[in-house]
């Protein structure tokens, strides 16, 4: 049966998690109407819309259809491995069609404006939940923030047993944090967010000044980075391959935050200069940073795939990236420019949670973070390293060299000099080495 041909296919192609989930899906309901007594599946332009229209007459929405028939194409290049029939036009129909259905399931009284500033909220979601959402977005907190709080909301409500929380203050508030130090035996950083996001709360979206809250504090204790050793560094380097390795030596060689690498745009690569240009990194802040010799000529490379992504991507009309603050409402159609697109782009198109556009973002968390710290196991290395732990790493070695701390802290983009102070506890100075009295017995 071409089905489970296409599936032994689907599970070694080079697509998302979330395709490889739905395609097969597609396929089965495609194949429910088209195959034949032979077992064989046609695929023809005729066959796909008449498909699609059933999807259509039986209430599926426009993004859905446009994912069943990304799966039907699939199929014909996996399977019949023929250009034909060409998808170009049904795509491009069923995405606007979508960014149509998109715009309808607005709420009503909110001006396009502001629904082009806020993005997609779920009706169906408690209103002090909407409010908050609402709120972020209209201050530009990253996605992370506002997931992170709006749990931390949810947990309040739980907490308070109601959804009306502006009836509810100081006492409530107490209660809560210090239940989270006392019980949850949380750390002292995440009683600090949790604290934060219910300051948010009251203060930004019910606009109520907040008296001295006396919170139990979860213990705080002095926390040294865990930082590589340069062979440890060389142990691990080997194990990385193609993308994850250019990943590797720019998080190592330019001290970013693993978010940051993700959120690499071409734009901000500066061969000539030799750096690369930061944007929008912790604090809201940009920065520029080396650009290590090393991986230029990979990073070139990785830039020219980009480039032939992206048209691909232009040819399906997508081609679209997600652009910070207010530029994709002031320069229409810079998003769908080369320069903005990610050095490190996702293998598939995916839904954008806030504005609800399908789209190419950046790779995820995981695509780095799981093979580093199955890297980390199999040369056996004990400490407990993360992707951060380059970054560390980075620092560290650079202050070994004898780097200005000052220069350190500005490729690290730390506010105050004594963030970057840490690294002094844990480098290497054999120079003023202690030798143990045990050696001299």
């Amino acid at each position: 049966m071409n089905v489970k041909k296409f599936c032994l296919l689907l599970h070694e192609a080079q697509v998302g998690k979330n395709d490889k989930t739905w395609f097969p899906r597609w396929i089965r309901r495609y194949a429910s109407m088209f195959e034949t007594s032979q077992g064989k599946l046609v695929v023809t332009e005729a066959n796909v819309i008449r498909f699609l229209q059933t999807l259509r007459d039986h209430g599926t929405p426009a993004w859905q259809r446009l994912q069943a028939a990304r799966a039907v194409e699939c199929y014909r290049d996996l399977v019949l491995k023929t250009q034909q029939p060409a998808f170009h036009d049904i795509r491009k129909t069923l995405s606007r069609l979508a960014d149509r259905e998109r715009d309808k399931d607005q709420p009503s009284g909110i001006s396009q404006r502001e629904v082009a500033r806020i993005g997609q909220i779920d009706p169906r979601e408690p209103p002090i939940v909407q409010q908050m959402r609402r709120e972020l977005r209209l201050r530009r907190k990253a996605m992370e923030t506002e997931k992170a709080y709006v749990g931390w909301v949810r947990r309040f409500m739980k907490h308070c047993g109601s959804e009306e929380l502006q009836q509810f203050g100081e006492p409530q508030i107490r209660s809560f944090l210090t239940k989270q130090a006392v019980e949850g035996n949380v750390a002292a950083s995440t009683q600090d967010q949790a604290k934060s996001a219910l300051l948010f709360l009251y203060q930004s979206v019910f606009g109520r000044e907040l008296a001295f809250l006396d919170v139990t504090r979860a213990n705080k204790p002095a926390r040294l980075p865990v930082v590589l050793s340069r062979a440890e560094i060389g142990l691990l380097m080997p194990e990385f391959s193609s993308v994850r390795k250019l990943m590797f030596e720019i998080l190592y060689g330019a001290g970013l935050r693993h978010a940051e690498c993700r959120r690499f745009r071409v734009k901000d690569a500066c061969f000539d200069e030799g750096h690369i240009v930061v944007r929008n990194g912790k604090g809201d802040k940009d920065r520029i940073t080396v650009l290590p010799e090393r991986c230029r000529d990979t990073l070139r490379a990785q830039i020219e795939t980009v480039r032939r992504q992206h048209q691909r991507d232009l040819d399906a009309g997508f081609g679209a990236v997600y652009l910070p603050h207010a530029l994709e409402r002031k320069y229409a159609n810079a998003k769908y420019e080369f320069g903005w697109q990610w050095v490190f782009p996702s293998h598939q198109m995916s839904k954008d949670p806030r504005s609800g556009a399908i789209r190419r973002h950046h790779v995820g968390e995981d695509f780095f973070a799981n093979y580093f710290k199955a890297a980390v196991d199999r040369v056996g290395i004990v400490k407990n390293a993360v992707p951060h732990s380059l970054r560390h790493s980075f620092a560290t070695h650079l202050l070994e060299d004898g780097a200005d701390i000052r220069t350190v802290q500005e490729l690290l983009g730390h506010k105050d000099v004594q963030t970057t102070m840490i690294y002094t506890h844990v480098m290497n100075r054999p120079g003023i080495a202690v030798k143990s009295p045990v050696d001299a017995i």
